[in-house]
Order: C-alpha cells, then sequence, then structure tokens
C-alpha cells in the first residue's frame, strides 16, 4: 500500500482587485478635515455604512481573496484601523493590503499615474473599482469576469468595462450651488459582440461640441453599432496585466477615463496602434495562462469529446490557439492562416456590460447631489431601523415622531416631541427636543439643539447646530457650528467661512494698541 503523499501545487491567483479611494474633492466640505483629523472619502458612509463596504463585499461575494486598497497617505491610518478592527470584511477570507500615495489636496494624482506607481504589486489580471460605485444587486461581479474570462481566451479581448443608466433624480433634491449630477458620456458600443467602440471625451467636446467624428472603418466594421449619451462610467474595468505595460509606455496619459480608455479602444480598429501595441498587450505566451480562467467561466463549455488529460497531453507541442481549440473554446483563425502567433488572432477588442436603470438601482457617489440620492435610496429600500439593543434604543424618547422610511444610528439620543421624517442619522448624534429632521443625512456626533429645523441637509460628523437655527438644503463640513436662531438655505457651509465670519477685524489693532501702552510703561 502506498502511504506517499503528493506535493500540495499552489493555485495561481487569477484575479486581484484594485480600489482606488481618493480625497473626494467632489464632495467637500463633507470630506474636508475634521479639526486635525483628515475625513476619507471611503469612509464616508452612505445608509451608516461606509461607502468602500460596498466596494469590499462586492468583491468578496466574487471570489475574489486579495484587495490592493490605494489611498492618500494622510487617510491610510484611519482606513486601515476600519477595515482591521471595524469593518464586517476584518473577520472575512478578504485579504486588503492598503497602499497610500503622497498626493495633497489641492493636487491630485491621476489614475494613469497611480497604476504605473504600484505596477509591481499588480503580477497578474485585475479588477479596477473605485470606492464610490454602489453596485445592483442584479449585477455580480462575477459576471463582468466571466465575459472576461471567455472573450480574453477566445479572441484576445484586453478588457472588459462597465456603464450603467443613472437613476432618474428628482430635480429639487439638491440645489445648484451643490454642484451638479454627475456627467454622463457619448459612447458608441456594438451590442451582438458587446464591444466598447469610442467614448467622448471633453478634448472631443471641446473641438466639436455638436458633432461626434468616427472613422469609416469603424464604421465599416460595426455597421449596427449603437450610440448614447445616458450612460455613466462606474470605473470597473477587468484588465489583463499587460495593460499596464502599456501604460509604460504612454507616460503622456494621466486620466484613465479622459484618455487612456479612449485610446485603448481605438487598438482594436487602427492598424496603426495594433502593429505598434499588438504584441505589447497581447505577448505570444499570454493564451495559454488563461486556460484556468476559462474552466472557471460559466459562459462557456468545454467539448465532452475533449478532456483536460489529454488537452494537456498536446499542450507541450500544440500552439496557443491549438490548445484552446482542444479545450474546446472558439478560437477565430488567424487572418494570415498562421497558427503560432497569438498577437495575429487577438482583438485587443474593450468589452463592454450596460446597465439599465429598470435592471436595478446603480450609483456612483461622485458628488453631493448624488451622495444624497444614495442615501435617500437606501432609506427607501429598507425597512423601519432603530438600535436593536433595548439600552440604546432606549435614548429614544417614547413621544419622538420618527416616520418608518428613517434610520437612527446606535448610541444616538432624540429628545421629546422631535420629528424625524426620511432621514438619516448617524452614531452618537444628540437631537434635542421639538427638532424637525425631514430628508436630511447626518453624520456621527452630531448635536441639533433644541427648536432647531433641518429639511433636505446633510451634515458633517461632529456638526452643531444651535438651538431654533434653520438649514434647507445645506451641507456642512464636520466640525462646523451653526449659532444660535441663524438661518441658511442652499448653501455649502465650510469652517473657513464660520472662521472668517467669528473673527474680529479689530483684534490685531488693538493687540498692538496694549503692546505700544506696556512699552510706554
Amino acid at each position: 500500500m502506498d502511504f506517499s503523499v503528493d506535493p500540495v501545487q499552489s493555485v495561481p491567483r487569477e484575479f486581484l482587485a484594485v480600489i482606488l479611494a481618493g480625497f473626494g474633492n467632489e464632495l467637500l466640505p463633507l470630506t474636508g478635515d475634521v479639526g486635525d483629523e483628515p475625513f476619507p472619502k471611503a469612509l464616508l458612509p452612505i445608509s451608516n455604512r461606509p461607502m468602500v463596504d460596498y466596494a469590499l463585499s462586492w468583491v468578496e461575494q466574487s471570489g475574489i481573496k486579495d484587495v490592493l486598497l490605494i489611498c492618500p497617505s494622510s487617510h491610510r491610518p484611519s482606513i486601515s484601523h476600519y477595515i482591521h478592527s471595524e469593518s464586517p470584511i476584518s473577520s472575512s477570507s478578504l485579504r486588503v493590503d492598503i497602499q497610500s500615495f503622497d498626493e495633497t489636496q489641492e493636487l491630485s494624482v491621476g489614475t494613469c499615474s497611480i497604476l504605473r506607481h504600484f505596477s509591481s504589486r499588480i503580477q497578474e489580471d485585475f479588477v479596477l473599482l473605485s470606492c464610490d460605485f454602489i453596485p445592483p444587486q442584479a449585477l455580480p461581479l462575477s459576471k463582468l469576469l466571466n465575459k472576461f474570462r471567455s472573450e480574453a481566451t477566445s479572441d484576445g479581448a484586453i478588457a472588459t468595462s462597465c456603464w450603467f443608466e443613472p437613476p432618474t433624480s428628482e430635480k429639487t433634491a439638491a440645489p445648484d450651488e451643490w454642484g451638479s449630477l454627475s456627467q454622463c458620456s457619448p459612447i458608441v458600443w456594438d451590442e451582438s459582440t458587446g464591444t466598447l467602440l469610442y467614448i467622448d471625451t471633453l478634448d472631443s467636446a471641446d473641438k466639436n461640441a455638436e458633432e461626434l467624428e468616427l472613422r469609416m472603418s469603424l464604421l465599416s466594421r460595426y455597421p449596427r453599432a449603437k450610440l448614447s449619451s445616458r450612460l455613466q462610467d462606474s470605473h470597473v474595468y477587468v484588465c489583463k496585466r499587460e495593460i499596464l505595460d502599456a501604460l509604460q509606455r504612454k507616460t503622456e496619459l494621466d486620466s484613465l477615463r479622459e484618455d487612456f480608455l479612449p485610446w485603448l479602444c481605438k487598438v482594436h480598429y487602427q492598424a496603426t496602434r495594433r502593429a505598434k501595441y499588438g504584441r505589447v498587450l497581447s505577448p505570444l505566451s499570454n493564451f495559454a495562462a488563461r486556460t484556468t480562467s476559462m474552466r472557471l467561466s460559466t459562459l462557456h463549455t468545454v467539448s465532452p469529446s475533449k478532456t483536460k488529460a489529454s488537452a494537456y497531453s498536446h499542450s507541450a507541442v500544440s500552439s496557443p490557439v491549438q490548445l484552446g481549440r482542444e479545450l474546446g473554446y472558439s478560437v477565430p483563425p488567424s487572418p494570415t492562416g498562421s497558427e503560432n502567433v497569438y498577437t495575429e488572432t487577438s482583438s485587443l477588442r474593450v468589452g463592454v456590460i450596460i446597465h439599465r436603470e429598470e435592471d436595478g438601482y446603480c450609483v456612483r457617489t461622485n458628488s453631493l447631489p448624488t451622495y444624497l440620492e444614495a442615501n435617500r435610496h437606501f432609506i427607501n429600500d429598507t425597512s423601519y431601523t432603530l438600535p436593536v439593543d433595548p439600552q440604546k434604543r432606549a435614548l429614544i424618547d417614547a413621544k419622538a415622531s420618527i416616520s418608518s422610511d428613517s434610520t437612527i444610528g446606535d448610541f444616538t439620543k432624540v429628545d421629546e416631541k422631535t420629528t424625524i421624517k426620511k432621514s438619516v442619522i448617524g452614531k452618537h448624534c444628540i437631537i434635542g427636543k421639538m427638532v424637525k429632521v425631514v430628508g436630511c443625512v447626518l453624520l456621527d456626533h452630531c448635536v441639533v439643539s433644541d427648536g432647531a429645523k433641518l429639511e433636505g441637509s446633510v451634515l458633517g460628523r461632529n456638526t452643531r447646530v444651535g438651538s431654533k437655527a434653520v438649514l434647507v438644503r445645506c451641507v456642512t463640513q464636520g466640525g462646523y457650528e451653526v449659532k444660535e436662531n441663524e438661518s441658511y438655505q442652499n448653501e455649502k457651509l465650510d469652517i473657513s467661512d464660520w472662521g472668517a465670519e467669528t473673527e474680529d477685524p479689530n483684534e490685531d489693532d488693538e493687540d498692538e494698541e496694549s503692546d505700544e501702552s506696556e512699552e510706554a510703561k
């Protein structure tokens, strides 16, 4: 009897998830510093849950185990503490590697520059996504992974992207002073093959705002291509590792969305670019390494006449294209008739998945209006939520009126005769007597004094509102203080404005006079 044990062979990691968590300048003043402490965009709560949790949960459900989370250096301590100590992910099988880059809030770094800097840490195909993307339940990340697996192996596609129809927003949801909703970009794609063909950029709009300029070679190859100006980029891309090699060559490109992705789409149908970058984006040795990915994909079935054993027995002598056919995959013939030059059969396509509004709620919370909109959606999407612990729930007075579509965080105190409707109240807040809160989002540790009225507003962490103050469609930076009886409407209130108002302009002159009198004595 043979008791020998075969050595355990390690399974190579298929995908790495790369999550980008920037400063969130588009969400100022909510993401402004609270005192001496920065407030990371990734930890900005949506329905009392930090937005990065939505991205991490989406990745975990897809089966990916390893995450590279990239954030500014100043945000790293607080993000690391949350993920490894407080987040539900801390007890899961997800391995999160947090890396930081030197950046200031005034001078941001483009996505392309960040990927070049961390390319040595990305040694396999990867999924790139932003921490502000709130995915729909009807669109699992595995759907994008399977599309990428099948197309990368069958015809040499190089990436898969996701675009979505934004939810229809209420006209009065947020004032114009908060900024505009995230802008949609005109794109052209082929629905039958799921190929992204063209993305309109800001430079293209500046040159010709009225028309799109498309090459005849593109329209000849895809005569039934579709055009839409109602779609937004989710900033979710499943990419071949070789894309980073192309980025190293295109050092002049900074924005992935505005520069690199539109350039990448053109490699597919422009002969000059294919000739120059084809071997970089699809090297000869790449096809055989993707057989594992195809076996994991649910979009292709291996022919029963071809077993894995027979396929691998021929792998040493077969070309990459022959190997793919032996495994039962649909591999297009080479236009030159050659079977051993994989780069000639590679399509170098960028695949696309379009998510329609009717298929489920989906949003990027990269602006103040969309942030408020996301919170309102999850209020309507969940049932009445109060602290479960009886001791915490006892802080809410029995005479307070809280509607069934509101959420109250743990350790929050609500006094008598206070009315809360369609609102999200964070943890450790104090809401006084006879306060009215309608359609608002209050982050943790806010204090609202007796008789105050809040409508359609978002209060940053540690905001204090004086008694009988009124805020209508306002947003405050963390730590802002609204004085007693003050009234604001359609304002973005940050501490610099508040500090300027409270500063005594004659204070310096008085100090100088007192110094002179002391010297005279």
